[in-house]
């Protein structure tokens, strides 16, 4: 505005000059003293605009995104409209990421835990530690990765990982309609999106979550992302899918995480046969939540090595979540089913471990923030599981001893103490009911950025 009066003002006075009628010798020195007090506003000018440039960029370096994902229109199962002292709201969500600068972000976890009937089992790790980074193009096109350290050292003899858990390009399609392409994580439950220690109960994930749902799932593909303004959500894609030539020997691994023991994660992933999902949530009414989400994908991958080139599975899921005063309630159920598996059983005389018809698991969840002074808080929580990894078997040759089951039994019995929002202190009590050897006391810390 300076500038623009600067300029009035001196063409103003020019006029009025030249109405006197001044010498040539006269308008040529003064258009000489206009053209450097104009120069001098220009670098002014310059200047300001540099600084107002530099200070956002500055700030978004270090109040980066506070969770895991940064692309500011992703969202969770869950809309920040809840009252507990955390959301299960999506980790972009918490910070606009500043054009041109990169935001930093990530959280982490340190366990114990101790089997009530071995005291020789004690064990405490770190147990994962994930470093983030974000940057955005413009205003439409963004870019994330999230790198994850387990157990804090890795080497051939130890047991540690490091792997990338998301590597991703976002695109505002339009207003509403987003594209992600690239390693990303499936919008399937409530955890695999949203899985900072601090947005979950108990010192460790709930057991449907990871053993049906084999979180963090993510897959190479391409995932569309549709919100309206009636709090409807909708995520559709293709994807790679799992790899039954992964299939283990040892039914231990298979019965912890059946699709978790064959997945690929990226890393140079068969995509003979694709994987496509869809998901549908309504977060309209505040602190209240419900959805499912449904994925098939071929897990054969056409390989001739095998004996079902076809076989494939389907995941199904329901959740819902009630955020209301104090109380948080939540409650969700999976099933997966295995199709086309029959020969692969029986081939070569019958596997040591066969594949599962189905698999299947249910909780049920409730919260109640006892206290609260400032940034700190309590939160007494109690759950129930019902797992099944091995429901049925198809194909299995007569004579051979196959197991089925059991049903796993779990009440978990805990409380986090929020020393802020964004770190935790938490403990809880594990009750197995199909098996006492595995009761157990739990602690930890988590905490992200």
């Amino acid at each position: 505005m300076k500038f623009k009066t600067t300029l009035i003002a001196a063409a103003v006075m020019l006029a009025c000059q030249v109405g006197h009628a001044q010498t040539a010798k006269e308008v040529a020195a003064e258009m000489r003293q206009m053209r450097e007090e104009l120069r001098q506003l220009r670098a002014e000018l310059d200047g300001l605009k540099k600084q107002k440039n530099q200070e956002p960029a500055t700030a978004a370096v270090i109040s980066a995104p506070t969770q895991s994902q940064t692309s500011a229109e992703a969202s969770a199962p869950v809309k920040a409209s809840g009252t507990m002292p955390y959301a299960n709201t999506s980790p972009a969500r918490d910070a606009e990421p500043v054009v041109n600068a990169v935001n930093l972000f990530g959280y982490g976890e340190l366990n114990f835990s101790r089997l009530k009937n071995s005291i020789a089992s004690s064990e405490a790790t770190a147990r994962r530690a994930v470093l983030g980074f974000g940057y955005k193009f413009n205003d439409r096109t963004r870019f994330a990765a999230e790198l994850e350290v387990e157990h804090a050292v890795v080497s051939a003899e130890d047991s540690g990982e490091v792997a990338f858990e998301q590597l991703y390009v976002e695109h505002d399609i339009s207003d509403g309609l987003s594209a992600k392409m690239g390693l990303f994580l499936l919008p399937v439950g409530y955890m695999n999106e949203s899985h900072e220690p601090t947005r979950y109960y108990g010192v460790t994930r709930n057991l449907v979550e990871t053993a049906i749902i084999p979180s963090t799932w993510r897959e190479i593909g391409v995932g569309f992302r549709g919100l309206q303004d009636s709090g409807l959500r909708w995520d559709a894609g293709v994807v790679t899918s799992f790899d039954l030539t992964k299939w283990p020997t040892d039914s231990a691994e298979t019965k912890e995480s059946p699709l978790g023991s064959i997945h690929q994660e990226g890393q140079k992933a068969k995509a003979a046969s694709l994987g496509y999902y869809g998901a549908l949530n309504f977060d309209g009414v505040p602190g209240v939540n419900f959805g499912g989400s449904l994925f098939h994908g071929g897990i054969g991958q056409k390989q001739p090595t095998i004996a079902s080139p076809d076989a494939s599975v389907t995941l199904a899921e329901l959740h819902t979540k009630w955020q209301v005063g104090a109380w948080d309630l939540s409650a969700l159920a999976a099933q997966g089913w295995f199709h086309d598996v029959s020969a692969f059983n029986t081939s070569g005389g019958g596997v040591d471990n066969p594949v599962p018809n189905q698999f299947r698991g249910w909780y049920a969840q409730a919260a109640y923030r006892l206290w609260r002074s400032g940034d700190y808080s309590l939160v007494p929580f109690t759950r129930y599981e019902h797992v099944n990894t091995a429901v049925s078997y198809s194909g299995v040759i007569p004579g051979q001893a196959v197991s089925t089951g059991p049903d796993t039994k779990v009440w978990t019995v805990g409380a986090s103490y929020y020393l802020h929002p964004q770190v935790v202190v938490k403990m809880d009590i594990q009750k197995y009911q199909n098996n006492s050897d595995l009761d157990r006391f739990n602690m930890g810390i988590g905490f992200h950025y």
